[in-house]
């Protein structure tokens, strides 16, 4: 698992230079910047979608194939959200590149009894503006049949179904299963 690792700090080294505020490196928990903050809050609404559909599939969220298994962590969801990983991060490249440094607030918290730190975070109006944009572009279009009807289907559609997909795949119901890539 070295070799995702080292792939991921080359992928996430490339993609903080279409940003105009761009953070050191990649930091998914405790994040102190700002822009690490809005990855982990973007990746989370991601993640959210992805266990919904993974537990409408009638899969089990915690057993998983890349991601170790880790007690309270979702390893398939894990798996699965890296389909969608990168509109998200499409999404992030469209949306902050007109964040300035006003738009955020440095707020102090306590991280144990004698650790405090400063955290950068979007401020309130901006945040749910976010939130409300992603889950617009999350109910886009996109030119992928679905399963049973039609040419175009949502992104969160598509989720759902993939994950479907691959539960028919992992009973021996289907016997291949190649996930569909929303362009």
């Amino acid at each position: 698992m070295g070799i995702e690792g080292r792939l991921t700090d080359r992928y996430f080294n490339r993609i903080f230079q279409l940003f105009p505020i761009r953070p050191g490196s990649r930091k998914a928990f405790k994040a102190y910047d700002r822009m690490n903050n809005i990855f982990n809050l973007a990746y989370t609404i991601l993640k959210w979608k992805v266990y919904e559909a993974v537990l409408k599939a009638k899969l089990e969220p915690y057993l998983g194939f890349l991601h170790s298994e880790q007690f309270g962590k979702p390893s398939l969801v894990c798996d699965f959200q890296e389909l969608y990983r990168y509109l998200v991060d499409d999404f992030l490249i469209q949306y902050c590149g007109k964040l300035k440094k006003k738009d955020f607030v440095m707020k102090h918290e306590s991280f144990s009894k004698r650790r405090k730190g400063k955290r950068e975070y979007l401020n309130d109006p901006l945040t749910n503006e976010l939130m409300r944009g992603l889950n617009a572009y999350l109910e886009s279009k996109v030119e992928v049949p679905r399963i049973r009807h039609g040419s175009k289907q949502t992104l969160e559609t598509l989720i759902n179904e993939e994950a479907l997909l691959l539960a028919k795949y992992l009973r021996n119901e289907r016997k291949t299963w190649i996930p569909r890539i929303a362009v």
